[in-house]
């Protein structure tokens, strides 16, 4: 786990909200405090599909929404003149590219025993901080998935000229 501080947070945010750069993630959950708090579940809502559809994982790929379905309600409630209170994103990497992470090093941990690679984005009216952090399904000993997620991430925003610090 690792603590980053955004240092150009309008550069970012236009990246985060403004093109697909993030594209590769799904929303577990937001939090955005403008002139209301809006709480946002990532969460596949079942009672809105119907079983079929509920079912065809084609049509529902994920248990979370992909962010770029869900990027421009999240825009429409952060533009304007003012700048967010705050706001919280829980975002996880797509599943399919965690096999690609765990391929950089030499680790046992297979892709099905990790429940997902994650990147918390807090912006406290501040300052704009990400933390990383990696969920399994199980307890493990080995933790070098963790380094390799965040060694991703810094690839990540460097290959996208997102300037940061390590905190």
């Amino acid at each position: 786990m690792i603590a980053l501080k955004i240092t150009n947070v309008k550069q970012f945010m236009g990246k985060l909200l403004g093109g697909d750069d993030f594209d590769s993630f799904l929303l577990e959950e937001a939090s955005i405090s403008t002139y209301n708090t809006f709480q946002i579940d990532g969460r596949q809502n079942k009672a809105f599909y119907t079983s079929e559809e509920w079912e065809d994982r084609e049509l529902r790929p994920y248990d979370f929404t992909q962010w770029k379905v869900i990027r421009p309600v999240c825009f429409d409630l952060i533009k304007g003149r003012r700048t967010p209170a705050s706001f919280q994103f829980v975002l996880h990497l797509i599943p399919e590219y965690t096999a690609s992470i765990l391929k950089k090093g030499d680790t046992g941990v297979t892709p099905q025993q990790v429940k997902g690679f994650v990147l918390n984005i807090r912006y406290d009216g501040t300052g704009l901080t990400l933390v990383t952090g990696t969920s399994y399904h199980t307890f493990l000993m080995d933790k070098l998935p963790d380094a390799l997620w965040d060694q991703s991430v810094r690839q990540f925003l460097a290959k996208r000229d997102i300037a940061f610090e390590e905190l």
